[in-house]
């Protein structure tokens, strides 16, 4: 039985870890590469850093951090923000990085899965969905919450693993910061569905929390951002109550 993980997510702003609610009202967090090594340090199994103004910015991932953080870590990174075709993505996993997340450059164009999947390997694309539940029903959003789609998030995960995504990486925009729980509903629908790993994002408040997630939403890994930041939660001590509880996780 594979190892539940813990991940770290470091969002980026102009160089700067930031965290927000709902995807809005953002505040410092830290130095990403410093960041980065404390949590590697600490036990986390994987890192995620996502450049969150870069699609909206039309500016490209930074590849020089990439490189800084490679330089820090003994565990697998992922970066996202900004990657839009081969070239790009080429360019992060070059620099150091063992994945990368495509978001709103996969619903309009799905093909750069299949591109990204065949050159790369399924192993290396992540496909992260930001969603949102409107009257029942969850709808995809694009370039960090800002655009609603008319794509079905379940009918979109469906066909990202088809066309080759290794993992989904789902963020409830409802649940984004404000630390009530994820939305496990959601994920073990999800994960009824899926074969890949899924991710679960948006919601950790406390270690209650991520217990939940997977046992009831029977996710992969979970991915949190302000306990961690702000020294709410520390990983050894995460990763000892998951065991206690029976979670099966990796402990340093």
């Amino acid at each position: 039985m594979l190892s539940k993980r813990i991940i770290p997510c470091l969002d980026i702003k102009d160089g700067r870890t930031v965290k927000g609610v709902n995807f809005v009202g953002l505040r410092d967090a830290g130095d990403p590469v410093e960041l980065a090594k404390l949590y590697a340090e600490e036990g986390a199994d994987e890192l995620v850093l996502l450049d969150i103004t870069a699609t909206h910015e039309k500016r490209k991932t930074v590849v020089e951090l990439a490189t800084k953080v490679a330089e820090q870590l003994n565990i697998p990174f992922t970066i996202g923000g900004g990657i839009s075709s081969v070239e790009d993505a080429h360019a992060v996993l070059n620099a150091g990085a063992d994945k990368i997340s495509i978001n709103s450059a996969a619903v309009k164009n799905p093909q750069l899965i299949n591109e990204l999947s065949e050159k790369f390997g399924s192993q290396c694309v992540v496909v992260a969905v930001d969603a949102k539940k409107i009257n029942g029903q969850w709808f995809v959003h694009l370039n960090g919450g800002r655009i609603k789609t008319d794509l079905e998030l379940f009918a979109w995960v469906q066909e990202a693993e088809k066309r080759g995504a290794g993992e989904i990486l789902f963020t409830s925009m409802d649940h984004d910061g404000t630390k009530a729980g994820f939305a496990d509903e959601a994920l073990a629908k999800m994960n009824s569905l899926l074969n890949i790993p899924i991710i679960a994002s948006g919601g950790a408040g406390n270690m209650e929390h991520i217990r939940n997630t997977f046992i009831n939403g029977k996710s992969d890994a979970a991915l949190a951002a302000s306990i961690f930041h702000f020294k709410e939660i520390s990983i050894p001590d995460l990763k000892k109550y998951l065991k206690d509880e029976g979670v099966n996780v990796r402990i340093v």
